[in-house]
């Protein structure tokens, strides 16, 4: 029987990218490759717990919802992942995988009924030449990416990076928790971009908790 280790399974409110506002259940998965110097789910790198993909959908079964972001963590070094999305996708689920982006999305382009939600570490981050760029030239139209932006620096980079592919999806340029959101939004609008500008929705309405 197959297992992933899952640090926590709940149900509330998308705060980020296209599905902002959205009620959505959340299956976080444990581990991460990367240690961004911002990260608020610390809590993932290592606490979890063994749960066969029959418990997994057991659990998200008690939730009137069809929407699931399946988070981490880095939910692609999980041996399992890949049986995990055609086991949702199976019983009706729609998915969003949000990944760090230092793994290739190709094994995943197959599944309908998921979207990436991947990030481009910027530098701020002292993980951002740990990102796998051709991952950039695989993104759909349906797929998002999230361009982390803590200060000036970040932000020309991330610029740098899209100017340098060609982005056929949406892109948001969502501040580290903290800095300035109308200081982004000048930015943008100052050079014409054609991206927006993202919030942590869930951090306004709960603050920095877990399981929300």
């Amino acid at each position: 029987m197959s297992s992933l280790l899952i640090n926590e399974i709940f149900y509330s409110i998308q705060g980020e990218g296209k599905w902002m506002g959205l009620p959505n259940i959340f299956i976080r998965t444990t581990g991460c490759n990367l240690r961004c110097s911002y990260c608020d789910t610390t809590y993932a790198y290592k606490n979890g717990e063994e749960k066969s993909l029959e418990e997994i959908l057991e659990e998200i079964s008690k939730f009137y919802c069809k929407k699931i972001c399946v988070t981490g963590g880095e939910p692609l070094i999980q041996d399992n992942i890949s049986e995990l999305f055609t086991l949702l996708i199976d019983n009706g689920y729609l998915l969003c995988l949000e990944t760090n982006g230092s793994k290739s999305v190709e094994p995943y382009l197959e599944y309908k009924n998921l979207f990436f939600s991947l990030d481009i570490k910027c530098p701020s981050s002292e993980m951002h030449e740990n990102i796998y760029l051709s991952n950039l030239k695989m993104l759909r139209p349906i797929d998002q990416i999230k361009c982390i932006i803590g200060d000036r620096k970040d932000y020309e980079y991330a610029k740098q990076i899209l100017s340098d592919n060609n982005i056929s999806c949406n892109v948001f340029f969502q501040p580290i928790w903290g800095f300035s959101l109308q200081t982004i939004s000048n930015w943008v609008l100052e050079d014409n971009l054609p991206y927006y500008v993202g919030i942590q929705l869930h951090k306004y309405i709960w603050g920095c908790t877990t399981g929300k």
